[in-house]
């Protein structure tokens, strides 16, 4: 596995896949400790998992340089993923003994009645590069508390956050084998789906790579969690508080250049305030410092890969080409070519949805602003996707935004604000975003499976 670094385009990191005796003995050093791991108590559990999050959190310093050299983000930006993952794993190891405890029905006479959550067994967690270290931590800490064991595969483009994971891991004091970081290929992780080696998969990435992950576990009963693509749009309403949208929808669409899951790809604005909220957006892109992410004044780095960027560029050119009108000038920023991963932010106007940049994941620094007549035709076009994550309403009426959030197919619904994961809340999506769900007290769900107790106790 090699990460070439999006800095300078040299190779940052690599090491050699596993073997095979090393997958074997993996998992069977696994399956043993989540034996034992599965006895342990709750309590018991969650002190030693928040003992991983000290760990990693110790390492803050080391972790954000390495975050910048292997995909891109500014340092200025590093540790806010850190202080994202323990507000995660904290909440989900605080709820985890309520929502781990069994359910008890109404009484019944002569019965004892519940539901155990017994833990599944070994979790496989595929994770992407682009938050590294949340997208991991939404599976990793909640399957440990549940009494799994876990391997983790991450993306060669990060593939030293996996190995951070170990050492917190290790230095918390967890069993022997009942977490494992893992190089593995795309077809190694395929072998474990295929031969039921494992007992759940979750998933984060593109749609087509969760289409082969579900061909790979299909007829091995394997339960998969899968977080894919996005298209999220955010919904301007003529009562909206014009700056502080402009202000959080901007760096909703641009923040890790535009490479979040659910940052904000497209945007609707009401015709009576267009204008304005695309003056004031457009003027606040072209102040972005687009530079080495080692350099605390840069505030844009590069994409992670120059094909990413290359995409941008076409979607961007092909919608530009179809009557689209760029609103921000790229010979204001820097220069580092036109193959180059260092991509300008751009706003583009006079869009429709026969566009590809209004209707396909650009997971990059472009954003495309329509204006609407109003509700019913912001709730149209906001659904004309195929993807459903997140869906973001500006407006000074919470009822309004209520209503309209009901009618608008997406996983999470927010008002004045975007961009955002509050563990408290289900992280799920509809269409082609996937299906499963991670953090809140649901996110145990796919994590256990129920077992009932039927237990007579008078004769």
């Amino acid at each position: 596995m090699r990460c070439v670094s999006p800095v300078d385009g040299r190779l940052y990191a690599e090491r050699p896949l596993a073997s095979a005796a090393e997958v074997v003995l993996s998992l069977a050093r696994a399956r043993n400790a989540q034996a034992e791991w599965s006895r342990v108590a709750v309590a018991e559990r969650a002190v030693l998992c928040s003992r991983v999050v000290d760990e990693m959190l110790a390492m803050t310093d080391e972790i954000v340089p390495e975050l910048a050299w292997q995909m891109g983000r500014p340092v200025r930006y590093g540790a806010g993923e850190l202080g994202g993952f323990e507000e995660r794993a904290r909440h989900m190891i605080g709820i985890a003994p309520g929502a781990l405890a069994p359910l008890r029905p109404a009484p019944q006479t002569g019965f004892e009645r519940y539901i155990k959550r017994e833990p599944l067994g070994l979790i496989l967690v595929i994770a992407p590069w682009n938050y590294p270290y949340l997208t991991a931590v939404n599976s990793v800490i909640p399957a440990l508390m549940a009494g799994n064991a876990v391997l983790l595969k991450h993306a060669s483009q990060t593939l030293l956050v996996g190995e951070r994971f170990q050492v917190a891991c290790d230095r918390a004091g967890l069993p022997a084998g009942l977490f494992r970081n893992l190089f593995l290929s795309h077809s190694q992780a395929g072998a474990l789906l295929e031969d039921g080696l494992v007992d759940q998969v979750n998933f984060t990435g593109s749609v087509g790579a969760g289409i082969v992950i579900e061909k790979a576990a299909a007829g091995s009963f394997i339960g998969a969690g899968l977080e894919l693509g996005g298209k999220d749009p955010a919904y301007v309403r003529e009562d909206a508080d014009l700056s502080h949208a402009i202000e959080n929808l901007v760096d909703g669409a641009f923040f890790n250049s535009g490479q979040s899951c659910c940052g904000i790809e497209r945007i609707y604005v009401h015709r009576s305030v267009f204008g304005d909220f695309v003056e004031g957006f457009a003027a606040r892109a072209r102040d972005y410092v687009l530079g080495d992410p080692l350099d605390s004044k840069t505030n844009l780095g590069p994409m992670a890969s120059a094909s990413g960027a290359a995409f941008v560029r076409e979607q961007t050119a092909a919608a530009v080409a179809a009557g689209a009108r760029p609103l921000v000038d790229a010979s204001g920023f820097a220069d580092f070519g036109p193959d180059s991963p260092y991509l300008a932010p751009q706003v583009l106007i006079d869009v429709d949805h026969s566009m590809s940049v209004m209707t396909d994941e650009s997971f990059g620094p472009v954003v495309g602003i329509m204006p609407t007549s109003g509700d019913e035709e912001a709730v149209e076009l906001m659904n004309d996707s195929a993807f459903g994550l997140t869906a973001s309403i500006w407006t000074d009426d919470s009822e309004a935004a209520a209503t309209v959030g009901d009618l608008v197919e997406t996983g999470t619904v927010f008002m004045n604000r975007c961009d955002y994961l509050d563990p408290a809340l289900a992280w799920t999506g509809v269409k082609e975003t996937g299906r499963g769900c991670t953090l809140s007290r649901f996110g145990y769900d796919s994590l256990t499976r129920p077992k009932s107790y039927n237990l007579r106790t008078r004769i």
